[in-house]
């Protein structure tokens, strides 16, 4: 989750002033957190009410009232037409979407899973609440999945085995694409992209830097693979501590009260730092 957050504060300022390489400051003074973000702490919380209930149809209810409620008191942070129509609704219907949105908030599911099945479920769970369409759905499975595997100690090799078997062809590098590639909010033109960019990585950073250097859509992209490179590297401190300068009371307490909760769980590991 804190991965998903720096790396859409991070990305902010390359959304629409595109950067097509790895130098770049990684944290300016004018980065802000976005929709990315304000989306991902809700479902954090509908996370922590399904680990202490264990109930699917609880925990969709809770993520459908916590997307509503965070989304209605943070009115004005990027989200899309069909999302914006969707948080004003008394009853609020998924919409076919097929973007990225519905990937780039779901990271703390699997922190609260038991099983990568289960990680995909309540992936599904959340996805389907607003992106019907199936390439919406399977962008935040296959997000969830990585996150859940390398939480659970599989190594670079596992996680993209498993998701080219179940998922996307990861048959290109950033190398190959990078100069090329284009702003793309689809799950389908994002989510592999953002998987590769992990997957290249030697660490946290580097990797939030494979996927800003892209040029596409930065903060999205950054928010995927950030939030699969903290499950498999962990985050540097300095790093972690700079989330607490970006984001309000509101959303510093969502982080913390979600990390104080789930780290009592001792059999998860939440920092790889050594992992190459």
């Amino acid at each position: 989750m804190k991965g998903a957050i720096i790396g859409d504060i991070v990305g902010s300022v390359y959304e629409f002033h595109t950067i097509k390489g790895k130098q770049f400051k990684f944290f300016k003074p004018k980065c802000f957190y976005t929709d990315d973000t304000v989306l991902t702490c809700a479902i954090a919380n509908a996370s922590l009410a399904y680990k202490d209930f264990q109930s699917m149809a609880f925990f969709k209810d809770v993520a459908q009232k916590e997307m509503q409620k965070f989304g209605q008191q943070y009115p004005d942070v990027g989200y899309g037409h069909a999302f914006h129509d969707w948080l004003q609704s008394d009853n609020p219907e998924p919409y076919n979407s097929y973007g990225n949105g519905a990937a780039m908030r779901t990271s703390s599911v699997a922190y609260v899973a038991n099983s990568l099945e289960e990680a995909e479920q309540l992936a599904t769970i959340q996805a389907e609440l607003t992106h019907s369409h199936p390439e919406g759905i399977k962008g935040a499975k296959a997000i969830s999945a990585c996150i859940f595997m390398a939480l659970h100690g599989n190594n670079k090799e596992e996680i993209k085995e498993y998701i080219e078997e179940n998922y996307y062809p990861l048959d290109f590098t950033i190398r190959q694409i990078y100069r090329k590639y284009k702003y793309d909010i689809t799950a389908q033109g994002s989510v592999p992209q953002a998987i590769e960019s992990f997957l290249e990585g030697n660490n946290f950073e580097d990797c939030v830097r494979n996927a800003i250097c892209l040029g596409g859509d930065a903060d999205t992209l950054a928010a995927m693979t950030g939030s699969i490179a903290e499950a498999y590297y962990g985050i540097p401190k300095e790093y972690e501590q700079k989330i607490g300068v970006y984001l309000d009371d509101n959303l510093n307490s969502v982080v913390e009260t979600f990390y104080n909760k789930i780290q009592t769980n001792k059999n998860r590991k939440f920092s790889n730092s050594n992992k190459k």
